[in-house]
């Protein structure tokens, strides 16, 4: 299992990594801060850059801040950083 800081920045034009924020990555999301639709594309974007289902991704803290921690399971913390860089 990996885990993972993000600081979201929600509406961008399109969902992608834009770098290092510190120990975190920041991530752009191209969902509104609405009715957990940042939420959901945070853990697509995930479940896709890691291939595995939606339902492995789960957001463990900040459901409503821009600073959330992402568990990713099946996929291990090595695994996770190659896929980052």
């Amino acid at each position: 299992m990996a885990r993972l800081t993000v600081k979201v920045h929600p509406r961008a034009k399109r969902s992608a990594l834009a770098g290092r924020y510190g120990d975190a990555w920041k991530l752009d999301l191209a969902a509104p801060p609405v009715d957990g639709k940042a939420n959901e594309e945070c853990i697509r974007f995930f479940a896709e850059l890691a291939r595995v289902p939606r339902a492995r991704v789960r957001i463990v803290t900040g459901l409503t801040s821009r600073m959330k921690v992402v568990e990713i399971e099946g996929v291990s913390q090595e695994e996770l950083e190659r896929l980052l860089t």
